[in-house]
């Protein structure tokens, strides 16, 4: 039987499989329609809907454009300083953890424990973190630099982990045959191979932690979370819409920079 006449034969199957799935993914859509509730929207719930996005258009420029402390450049410029700032915490506590989470580096006992100290870091949302550390420390920005510091642990060690475990271990057994010393390992046989993995994996973290940092603002970490669930809070729509505004620039700006860095990094 030639090639042709297996994959013609294979091709009813391929129909059947196709279309059991569609006909599976069809009924779960009609399913979860019956959750939609249309019955509670009234005119008033128009209307508030209507001032939402009237507001959000029509933003208060003096509050997007000032410079004071209140103003949205201030709570934006604020809310970098906590994702940068936590970022570099979080990049600092991973590399020894991800050294000792490598099994390629330590004893597997050793790195299946360190492993499952990550886990259990990475279960926890920032959201309790930032709760937690506010307790500690009270409202500000030190609680949101600890909280995005410990959530980032979780991520970053894991991919320096893959990193590390993907090391090329016959430069190590190279230099360890010419007499070098574990420091020149560590700085001419390791370094080289992971600096620029771990910072495009860093670089990438503080792009998701911009975000992170603006959520944590909403349980009082600082940040520009706080001002903008107190204007939504207040109907105030027309501030909703300039720190809106504020946010999605800033985050584009921070996107485009990170990916011109991560892509020179990368490709060298």
């Amino acid at each position: 039987m030639t090639t042709i006449e297996k994959q013609l034969q294979a091709h009813p199957r391929n129909m059947r499989y196709v279309l059991t799935l569609s006909v599976i993914i069809i009924a779960l859509f009609i399913w979860s329609l019956a959750a939609v509730n249309l019955k509670d929207i009234h005119q008033s719930g128009l209307n508030i809907a209507q001032n939402i996005i009237t507001g959000i258009m029509n933003p208060d420029l003096n509050l997007l454009l000032s410079v004071s402390k209140q103003s949205v450049l201030y709570l934006l410029l604020e809310t970098v300083a906590i994702a940068f700032l936590g970022t570099i915490v979080g990049a600092i506590l991973s590399v020894p953890l991800a050294f000792l989470a490598a099994s390629n580096i330590v004893p597997k006992p050793v790195a299946w424990l360190i492993r499952l100290l990550l886990i259990f870091i990475r279960t926890i949302p920032a959201l309790v973190y930032g709760l937690m550390f506010i307790r500690v420390s009270g409202p500000g920005p030190f609680s949101g630099v600890m909280t995005i510091g410990i959530t980032s642990v979780g991520m970053l060690s894991k991919l320096y982990v893959d990193a590390i475990e993907e090391l090329d271990t016959k430069v190590l057994e190279s230099m360890t045959s010419i007499g070098c010393t574990t420091f020149e390992k560590v700085r001419y046989g390791i370094l080289p191979q992971l600096m620029s993995l771990f910072l495009s994996v860093t670089i990438y973290r503080f792009d998701m932690n911009m975000r992170e940092a603006s959520i944590l603002g909403l349980v009082g970490a600082g940040g520009i979370g706080a001002p903008l669930i107190f204007a939504m809070n207040g109907y105030k729509w027309n501030q909703v819409g300039a720190i809106l505004i504020g946010l999605v620039f800033l985050i584009l700006i921070i996107e485009w920079i990170s990916n011109k860095l991560r892509t020179k990094l990368v490709k060298g």
